[in-house]
């Protein structure tokens, strides 16, 4: 099945693997909770035990470096997309309430991004992505 629209979660090459996992699963957890029909349907097994539902498309992931970050994000707010952000202090905090207080006091041109995830239409989010490498 191909979709319409498309998600890339774009994280920084130079983090220690936990942190890029970490990244990553906050970043997917921003568009599956800010983004519409982005979650499909609950799943059941054969033996009747019920599971959570998931993203209904493909997430890739890429990698690139502080300066390619930056230019994604650019690329992203320029085009409009729906985009979540993740900053080096985040990993200093502990709860939503002191990340989104350490997002806000840092404008947009100066945000140190660690990862930030894209969603919208396949065109404008390949564009927008254009020359970073999938994840190895």
């Amino acid at each position: 099945m191909r979709f319409d629209t498309k998600i890339g979660i774009v994280v920084r090459e130079d983090l220690a693997v936990w942190q890029k996992l970490n990244v990553t699963a906050f970043l997917a957890s921003a568009v599956a909770g800010g983004a519409e029909n982005v979650i499909g349907q609950p799943y059941a097994d054969g033996s009747g035990n019920t599971y959570l539902a998931m993203i209904r498309q493909p997430v890739l992931i890429y990698a690139a470096s502080a300066e390619e970050l930056t230019r994604t994000h650019n690329r992203a707010l320029s085009r409009g997309l729906d985009t979540a952000v993740y900053i080096e202090e985040m990993f200093k905090t502990g709860n939503d309430d002191d990340n989104r207080a350490a997002v806000l006091t840092v404008p947009a041109d100066d945000l140190p991004l660690v990862g930030l995830a894209v969603y919208g239409p396949r065109n404008a989010i390949d564009k927008t992505l254009k020359g970073l490498p999938l994840h190895p």
